[in-house]
Parts: structure tokens; C-alpha cells; sequence
């Protein structure tokens, strides 16, 4: 029976942390250290410093999906598992898969590529965990819809924060390096308003600490 694969989850208080941006800088040490690694899905936001990480990274196709009337290009499981690499990286972990996908969540691909004996790297905003949706929600006045259960945090081999300071994150949002300029403004207004940012940072530290 093939050794069961190991997960690596860089974590973090919110958007802007620079999860991917990690995340990417050790696949490509691990590239340049001589391990096979893939990805599978990366999600750069339209951030060019983390766009330019993805250079010389073998990138899986996507699979087209239709949903809605137009095409979805998601992350392509089956290729993934035929590929098979040393190490994969599949971004965002609490994104719901398009209607008629294998799995209903994408933590649960993840599953069946450990299962398989291949390394996953993944990347968990705080507020999507199960256990602080209602908590971060209650804080920010923000729910968010998609959620990983605590189990697959708890059982990850590696849990890597990803921290900055509510200050730096402020400045990234108004460098335009988390989201577009007028997305930028709403989340400003919002979301990521200092009161906020410190709490979501409190709890993601305490979290990890666990």
C-alpha cells in the first residue's frame, strides 16, 4: 500500500499575509533542491511579485467545467494523479468544486492525493475553519460560505503561519498588492479595518499555537 502523502498548510489571518507568495518561494527551493514538484492549482490574484514565482514551476492543465453557461478551468484531480509528483501544490483549501466534480470541496481532492502517496502544499485564510467561521464572522460582520473542517488543520504534518502586521497589511491593501484598486477600497472600508485585522491576527496565532 502506497505510503500516505504529507500535508503542508501555510496558514493565516486573512488575505494579503502572503500565503501563495510563501508557499511558492519553498516550491521553488524544493525545484532547486532537486525535488519534483508541481502545481496543481495556484491562485496569484493578479499580484505580479507572486506571478513571477510561478517561473520554471511545471504547471498542471486545468480542467474546463461548464457551469452557468460559461466554462470554469479547475483544478484537474485525474491529471494530477497521473502525473504524480514528489510534492503538489493546490492553493486556496476551502474552494467548493463546479457542480459535477469528483469531490464536492477541494480539501477533499487533497485527500485522495495524500491517500495516493503525493505531498500537498495548500494555503487556509483563518476564517474559513469550521470552528472560527462563526467567531471571525461575528468580529468582522463578514460570514464567509466555504469552510474546511478543524480535522484537516489538526491532522496536517506541517502547519507553516504566515504572519504580518496589521500595519503592513494595511499598506499592501493600499499598494494594491491583496486585491484591484477599487475592490481595495470596499475591503479597506470593511473587512480589513485595523479593529478587525488584530483579532483575526490574535486568534490565527493562537490558533497555530494549538
Amino acid at each position: 500500500r502506497a505510503q500516505r502523502g504529507r500535508l503542508r498548510i501555510y496558514f493565516g489571518a486573512n488575505a494579503g499575509v502572503g500565503k501563495t507568495w510563501a508557499m511558492l518561494s519553498a516550491a521553488q527551493r524544493a525545484r532547486q533542491g532537486g525535488r519534483d514538484v508541481a502545481i496543481g492549482v495556484v491562485e496569484t490574484h493578479g499580484r505580479a511579485d507572486t506571478a513571477a514565482l510561478v517561473a520554471g514551476l511545471e504547471q498542471l492543465p486545468r480542467r474546463a467545467m461548464p457551469y452557468r453557461g460559461r466554462m470554469l478551468y479547475e483544478f484537474d484531480l485525474d491529471a494530477a494523479l497521473a502525473r504524480k509528483p514528489e510534492v503538489i501544490l493546490v492553493d486556496e483549501l476551502a474552494h467548493s468544486n463546479v457542480e459535477g466534480s469528483r469531490h464536492a470541496k477541494r480539501w477533499q481532492d487533497i485527500e485522495e492525493l495524500r491517500a495516493a502517496g503525493v505531498e500537498v502544499w495548500t494555503a487556509l485564510n483563518v476564517q474559513h475553519l469550521e470552528s472560527l467561521n462563526g467567531t471571525v464572522g461575528a468580529i468582522t460582520g463578514v460570514r464567509v460560505h466555504e469552510t474546511v473542517p478543524d480535522t484537516v488543520l489538526d491532522e496536517a504534518d506541517e502547519v507553516v503561519l504566515v504572519d504580518v502586521t496589521p500595519d503592513e497589511l494595511t499598506a499592501r491593501l493600499a499598494a494594491g498588492k491583496v486585491y484591484l484598486p477599487q475592490q481595495a477600497e470596499r475591503a479597506a472600508q470593511n473587512f480589513f479595518r485595523k479593529g478587525n485585522l488584530i483579532a483575526l491576527r490574535e486568534i490565527a496565532l493562537r490558533r497555530t499555537a494549538e
